[in-house]
Formats: C-alpha cells, sequence, structure tokens
C-alpha cells in the first residue's frame, strides 16, 4: 500500500527519538564526534531533507533522520550557530497514527541510499572550488572536516580528466589513478599516463609514480626540501600544487646543480678545517667505484696545554656522568641525554688526542654524498694513484713501523682484565655442559697436587671448595650467555641430599646414594665456579687446560657473544678495522666511518646479535666466530672473511645503524 506523507513544520524542541527508529539503540551513531560534518553542513546549507516523523507521546518522534536530528540538538547547544534554537521550525513528513510499516519506513532509508562513488565525491568537491567559487576553507567548513582533507580530494578531482575516465572504465585502479595527483601539471600527468599506456595495457601506482619522478622533484623530498630555496632564488619553474608539500620542483637538472654545488661546498669546508689534499662532491655514493680507494685514519698526537687543560675538563666531566648514569632510578630519557653528552664529550676528546699526519693529509681527500637525507661525508680516503702498498699494511699506514695508530687495535689494562673475566665465565659454562670431562679433570687435579711433587698440574681451577669471586667494571652490561647457561645446569641439580636441616654424615649419605650421572653434574658444577681470570692457554705452560679447553669449549661464541658493552670500549677507529678487515665488511666501515661512534656501536651490536641476512657466506661465518684473539681457545684459527662478495645496500647499513 502506497504511502502519503503530509509536510509539516515541527520546532526542534517539539522532537524526540522514535521507539522504532532502527538506529535507537547504536547512540555511538549519534555521538558528536560522529555527526561533526553533518552538523558542519545543516550549519551553512540548511536541513536538505526532510525528517519522518510520528506523533508519540505528545512529542513528534523521529522515525528517519536520528543523525540529522542530533546535529539540529547539537546546533542549539551551541552557542556560536546561529540561526538554531528550540523553537526553529524545520521542515518533516508526517506519518499516520495507523501506518503498521514504521520500522520498514526507517530501514529504507538508511539502507536504499547508495554510498558516493568516490571518482564523483573527488569531482564534486573540486566543481565546488572551479564553479561555484568556493575555497577549500569555506568547504571544510560546510562539510565539518579539515583543510587538509579537502585539499586531498581536490587533488584527486583535479587530475586529468581522461585519467579519471579511465578509472571510470576500470581500466586503471582508483589507487593507480590517486598515483598521478603526485605531479600538479594536468599536461605531465597526461604525457605519462599516455607514454605508460603505449608500453603496458595494465598499470599499477608505484610505475606511476616512479615515472613522474622523472618529471621533477617534490618540494617535500628531502632533496627538494634541501635546495628549495636557491631553487626559488634562481627562478626554477614550480608547479603549484594545492597541497604546498606536493607542489613540483621542474627542473630536474637545475635541481642537481645546487645540489652538486651544496655538497661540493660541505666538502670543501671540512678539506680547508682539516687539511685534506682534495675535496669533491658526487650526489650517491658508488660502492663499486671507491672499491679502489684507500683509507687513513688520523693517530694519536699530544695535545697542547691548551688542549690539555680542555682535556683534564672533559675527563672531570666524564667521570661526573658516569656516576649519574649507574643510577638505577634514572628514567630511559634521562639517561639517554646523559649517553648522548657522553658520545659528544669523547668525541671532543678524540679530536683533541688525534690528527692525521702530514704525509697523509697530502694524499688523501673528502667526498660529500647524499644520503639518507643529509649531506654523508667521507673523510680520509686516497685514491687509486695516490696509494703506498706497503706488504702487510692497511693502506694509509705510515712508513714508521714504530709509529702507533688509532686503527690498530690494542687492549688497555682495564679491559684486559674484564675479558679475563668473561673468558672464565664463559669456560665454567663449557665446564658445567661437559659434566663427565669435567668429572675427570676434578679427582685428577686434586689428587696430583696432593701426591705430587712441587707444583700443582695447573692453577687454572680451584678445588679448595670456594667459589671464586668475579669481578668487571660492567657486570650488568656484559652478554648474558653464559649465565644462563649455568643457570640452566643449576637448575637441573639434584640438591634433594642438600638439606642443611640435616647433619653433614646424613647429607654426605644420601650424596652418595645418588647415580653416577648426577655426581658428575654436580661436580662439574662445583669445578666450573672456581674458573680463575683466563685468557687461551699457552700449550708449554699449561698443556692440561689447553687441550681440556679444546675438547670442551672449541668455540667460546658458543658461550660468549660481542655486544655493546665490549664495542663502547673500543675506539671507533679499531671498530673500523674489525668491520673492515677481520669481517670483510669493508663497504660498511667506510660507509660508518661518518658516523658517530655511538652509531658504529649500535650497527656492531646489531650485527653480532642477528647476523644481516644480506652477507655473504663467509662474512657470516666470520661475524658467527670472532671475538678478540686470546679470548678464543688456543689453535683455533679465525675465520677468514675476504673481500665483501655481494655489496650491502646502503639503505640497510644505515637502518641496522
Amino acid at each position: 500500500m502506497t504511502q502519503a506523507f503530509k509536510p509539516v513544520s515541527v520546532a526542534i524542541g517539539d522532537l524526540a527519538a522514535h521507539p522504532a527508529n532502527v538506529r535507537v539503540n547504536s547512540p555511538e551513531t549519534y555521538a558528536p564526534e560522529n555527526i561533526a560534518h553533518l552538523k558542519a553542513s545543516i550549519a551553512v546549507l540548511g536541513l536538505l531533507q526532510p525528517l519522518l516523523v510520528q506523533k508519540t507521546c505528545g512529542k513528534f518522534g523521529v522515525l528517519a533522520g536520528g543523525r540529522r536530528h542530533a546535529a539540529l540538538l547539537e546546533l542549539v547547544a551551541d552557542k556560536a550557530a546561529k540561526g538554531f534554537t528550540a523553537k526553529t521550525k524545520i521542515d518533516c513528513r508526517m506519518v499516520p497514527d495507523d501506518c503498521d510499516v514504521t520500522t520498514a519506513l526507517s530501514l529504507a532509508e538508511n539502507i536504499t541510499q547508495a554510498p558516493m562513488n568516490a571518482i564523483d565525491e573527488f569531482e564534486a568537491f573540486a566543481r565546488m572550488m572551479e564553479v561555484d567559487g568556493q575555497t577549500p576553507e569555506t568547504i571544510a567548513r560546510t562539510f565539518g572536516t579539515t583543510v587538509a582533507a579537502v585539499k586531498g580530494r581536490l587533488r584527486y578531482g583535479l587530475i586529468h580528466p581522461d585519467i579519471r575516465a579511465a578509472a571510470r572504465a576500470k581500466s586503471i585502479t582508483l589507487d593507480t589513478m590517486k598515483a598521478f595527483a603526485d605531479h600538479p601539471s594536468q599536461e605531465v600527468q597526461r604525457e605519462v599516463f599516455e607514454a605508460l599506456t603505449k608500453e603496458d595495457s595494465y598499470l599499477q601506482a608505484y610505475t606511476v609514480r616512479n615515472a613522474l619522478k622523472s618529471r621533477g622533484v617534490q618540494v617535500s623530498d628531502d632533496i627538494g626540501a634541501f635546495v628549495r630555496k636557491d631553487y626559488e632564488a634562481r627562478g626554477g619553474a614550480i608547479a603549484a600544487d594545492l597541497l604546498d608539500e606536493h607542489s613540483v620542483l621542474e627542473d630536474s637538472a637545475l635541481v642537481e646543480t645546487i645540489l652538486l654545488e651544496k655538497l661540493a661546498a660541505a666538502a670543501e669546508e671540512v678539506r680547508a678545517e682539516i687539511g685534506f689534499a682534495w675535496a669533491d662532491a658526487v650526489i650517491q655514493y658508488d660502492y663499486a667505484a671507491m672499491a679502489d680507494y684507500g683509507r687513513v685514519y688520523p693517530g694519536p698526537v699530544e695535545p697542547d696545554e691548551k688542549g690539555q687543560k680542555r682535556l683534564d675538563v672533559i675527563t672531570t666531566e666524564l667521570e661526573m656522568l658516569e656516576r649519574e648514569m649507574e643510577n638505577e632510578e634514572l628514567e630511559d630519557e634521562a639517561y639517554n641525554k646523559l649517553y648522548e653528552r657522553v658520545d659528544e664529550l669523547e668525541a671532543e676528546a678524540r679530536d683533541l688526542q688525534e690528527a692525521y699526519s702530514a704525509e697523509d693529509l697530502a694524499r688523501s681527500g673528502v667526498i660529500a654524498t647524499w644520503a639518507q637525507g643529509k649531506i654523508s661525508l667521507h673523510v680520509g680516503l686516497v685514491r687509486p694513484d695516490d696509494r703506498v702498498e706497503n706488504a702487510g699494511k692497511a693502506s694509509g699506514t705510515s712508513k714508521d713501523p714504530g709509529a702507533a695508530h688509532s686503527d690498530e687495535i690494542t687492549y688497555p689494562a682495564s679491559l684486559t682484565e674484564d675479558l679475563k673475566t668473561e673468558r672464565a665465565m664463559a669456560l665454567g659454562a663449557a665446564m658445567a655442559m661437559h659434566p663427565e670431562a669435567t668429572l675427570d679433570l676434578t679427582p685428577f687435579k686434586l689428587v696430583t697436587d696432593v701426591l705430587g711433587h712441587g707444583m700443582g698440574v695447573t692453577q687454572a681451577i680451584k678445588v679448595d671448595a670456594r667459589q671464586e669471586y668475579r669481578s668487571h667494571a660492567k657486570m650488568d652490561e656484559i652478554d648474558g650467555t653464559s649465565l644462563e647457561q649455568v643457570g640452566e645446569a643449576h637448575d637441573a641439580l639434584d640438591l634433594s641430599w642438600a638439606d642443611d636441616a640435616k647433619s653433614p654424615a646424613d647429607q654426605f649419605a644420601l650424596f652418595r646414594a645418588l647415580d653416577a650421572v648426577e655426581k658428575a653434574r654436580l661436580v662439574a658444577y662445583a669445578t666450573a665456579a672456581t674458573t680463575q681470570s683466563c685468557f687461551a692457554r699457552d700449550r708449554q705452560r699449561d698443556s692440561l687446560m689447553h687441550d681440556f679447553e679444546v675438547e670442551i669449549m672449541p668455540d667460546i661464541r658458543a658461550h660468549w657473544t660481542p655486544n655493546a658493552a665490549l664495542f663502547n670500549r673500543f675506539k671507533k677507529a679499531w671498530l673500523l678495522k674489525i668491520l673492515g678487515e677481520e669481517l670483510g665488511l669493508a663497504q660498511e666501515a667506510m660507509t660508518l666511518a661518518s658516523s658517530t661512534k655511538k652509531q658504529v656501536v649500535e650497527f656492531c651490536d646489531k650485527l653480532f646479535a642477528e647476523p644481516f641476512a644480506t652477507l655473504t657466506d663467509a662474512q657470516r661465518a666470520a661475524v658467527a666466530t670472532w671475538c678478540p684473539p686470546m679470548m678464543q681457545t688456543a689453535g683455533v684459527e679465525p675465520v677468514d672473511a675476504g673481500e665483501s662478495e655481494t655489496p650491502v645496500d646502503a639503505t640497510e647499513v644505515a637502518k641496522a645503524a
């Protein structure tokens, strides 16, 4: 039966929710944030569609149009909204009291309206600006949205008509159509569209974006932002976009010229400051082309009187910062600030105590490149023609065999003692994990020390039943693998006999009743706890422990992994030497040479924690076995990574650092 609904005018204050409204149980639908755009539209354009109402409980119940009703109530409550009060009348249509399809009417209005096509919406926004004279600001007020959101829709509505037509015909996807908005010029869009459709009938968004990159540089691109001021000063053409960040610098050649000039200026500034022989600039660092270049590093020098005074101040401040960083209650943000300050001071201290030799300066230089959105400086490079090849020496070392160099790895006494402790912990873990061998060693040591003549067979372990106390400057930061392994070994022990409530005699009786495997585990664990701080054994001095360690700990890396705690105590030059010469990561070392020590440490820490998928087999093996040479079991040769077989992507290196 066809229903006739009489037009009526009803005051906003006389409206109420109708129980048959299909959205009555979804109050979130009427939340202010969900009707903001509707409220804005009614405030500007008025109520475009009447409400469907029915008399109920002395009010006009809103059967269809609940969101419009909620928006009207918001306008009444909004003091800033003009022309809306509880007495303001609005257009409605009255549903008769005897209507038996009220719920169907409410449902029909909510579900029979087809959602608007996205392209229609984009074009409608564009027509509002082009035909109706609206601005992004007035459109945003009308629809209760942001100016940026309006401009985004406008950009898509202003794409070349041929491309929009292709999207309507579904010969390209909506995402592909949107990709053309990366360039504001409709003419450029059309040219690229025609060129791509000739080559391939099926377009993808990334193909479009790549093609548009050759037609200019967006001002939001890192290079665009870097050169924009100089580009505009030289009168470079700009294709303006509604959103400024999508405007395009159209003269790519001028962009490249300005970028190279800026890179060259940065390189020259460093050349003049340090005293290098030459400076150069390239936009992208070509690892293949740079493979034949050498590199020199600054060596240690004695600071002058002024420098020594500054160095003393730095030393004092570093000691104070170290004490502050030991505060366990320190928040992460505060700790990171202290860490950054320490990094700055250590860098300044290195600069005061390191310098390039005159010979190295005379043949080396600096190259500035663009990487990760900023200028990257590669310092101390030696061109192939200027390299001095010394047999057995890395390029850039001094001819004076007695000279010390900052890239020559040495181990200070404090670090040496701590590495001995870490090796002892690893050895203890290996002993606990090899109970049969350790069980043989322990009574052998005890018996030979008692029955033998003169010195004991080894001083490497104590069997006087006292656990060895191990000291370390940064115990909380070292790799915990060996501690975890010893902990697991302890958890596996049968300690049912060790009841303090029982007498030693009773405990001994229970101990004797244990099977041989359990006894071996207990003896191994106890003996492991006595290992002395140690480095690799000299077979001539301690053949017993030399061969025993080869048996139970052929590779210390099964119990210990180098981490930031170790790398932080190395000089930056040492870390670069390890990466380049010992791990075969020469390209990565060159990339990181211009980074801070903190970044190099972070790179090394991540590399050893989980070797990168981009490593060659030789590099992976070198990373998996590397350790300070005196920590590895004697007689085990380090893996030679050789030259990098496959260049690691510079972006991957930067992410890791």
